[in-house]
């Protein structure tokens, strides 16, 4: 009987172990899976284009990053520009990705997820205040003000941001995220501008306010910032 249930537990704790193995992007099990994205095939990701098909410009990408991005057009004053697996096929498989995020005098990258990634952030320009929060039941509030040069990781998940404090300089920042395609929910848009609606019913539940205050919110136009 003893023996069984040491069989049950070990069991148990490989079964949890494997699961946080298996938390992030698969490794490769060759050198390279450039995406083939012809192929009628629908697997979690790409199916390999053939190795002998591969060439350079499939690892690579004019993305411009060194130059500056329009902030004016966004309601929020930031401007994300992402290089996932989508724009640069050689990311397929390698559980990496990246993005410029330009951000105007007093513009922000809203509060907002990454499903599938965890992200570490360069200050290239400016002043940020950066800061996520913590799931239930803490909900701690982690800040920090960042200057040209310093780092930042939000977790994987967590609800976070970043602000720009300057009232006349813009600031520039570059991110590196865990993932060929991490994702994004902006908090205020998946809530109020979801289609078709969430009842206001449940929102004004949710968010304890009258239904008109819900009404209002998902009246408003919830641009995207990401590009």
């Amino acid at each position: 009987m003893a023996s069984s249930t040491t069989f049950l537990v070990l069991t148990a704790v490989l079964a949890l172990l494997s699961w946080q193995v298996i938390a992030s992007d698969p490794s490769p099990l060759q050198d390279f899976c450039v995406a083939d994205k012809e192929s009628h095939v629908r697997v979690n990701g790409f199916v390999c284009k053939d190795p002998k098909d591969v060439k350079a410009d499939d690892f690579f990408l004019a993305a411009n990053l060194d130059k500056p991005r329009d902030t004016t057009m966004s309601k929020v004053g930031s401007n994300v520009t992402l290089i996932n697996v989508m724009r640069l096929p050689g990311l397929n498989t390698l559980g990496i990705s990246l993005a410029r995020i330009d951000y105007a005098p007093l513009g922000e990258n809203p509060p907002h997820t990454h499903p599938r990634a965890t992200e570490i952030l360069t200050v290239l320009e400016g002043t940020l205040y950066v800061g996520f929060v913590t799931s239930n039941q803490d909900n701690k509030l982690f800040t920090k003000m960042l200057n040209k040069g310093d780092v930042f990781v939000f977790p994987e998940g967590l609800i976070h941001f970043q602000f720009n404090p300057c009232p006349d300089k813009p600031a520039v920042a570059i991110a590196a995220l865990s993932s060929q395609n991490p994702g994004a929910i902006t908090i205020a848009n998946a809530v109020f501008g979801s289609k078709p609606p969430i009842s206001d019913d449940v929102l004004a539940k949710a968010f304890q306010v009258e239904k008109k205050t819900v009404d209002w919110l998902q009246a408003q136009f919830w641009s995207d910032n990401h590009n």
